[in-house]
């Protein structure tokens, strides 16, 4: 392949399960900023609004809780069995955006790099011994 047909590194690896996990992530850091901004500028209690509205909310809240622990844990344990850096990113901006948003962008990128070994055992297994 020459150097003007190789694709770049920004679209090279993206799998049409990687772009629906990016999709995800997407529609997750604007789902979950649009109430985030609105609440901002309503100046409510985010966090006591989100606590002290009764067993539905605190049920969801335990829920969703569990989900991000498990999905930060996810996260650690299989991006250090595929090589992938800057994990700590995605846990770290969970916070400061949304897990809805980090976890899909995490699995997105995750199929990227499936994608790209797999490129890697086929050119290692087409090499001459």
């Amino acid at each position: 392949m020459t150097r003007s047909t190789r694709p770049s590194s920004l679209t090279r690896h993206w799998t049409p399960r990687a772009i629906v996990f990016l999709v995800l992530a997407i529609i997750g850091l604007v789902g979950t900023w649009t109430y985030n901004v609105i609440a901002i500028l309503q100046r409510n209690d985010f966090l006591g609004d989100w606590f002290n509205n009764g067993p539905a909310v605190s049920s969801l809240t335990t829920d969703l809780l569990i989900m991000a622990v498990a999905g930060c844990a996810f996260i650690v344990i299989e991006g250090r069995r595929l090589g992938m850096r800057h994990l700590w990113a995605y846990i770290v901006f969970s916070g400061l955006t949304a897990i809805a948003f980090t976890f899909p962008l995490f699995l997105a990128n995750r199929e990227r790099r499936l994608a790209e070994l797999a490129i890697a055992d086929r050119a290692e297994g087409m090499a001459p011994s």
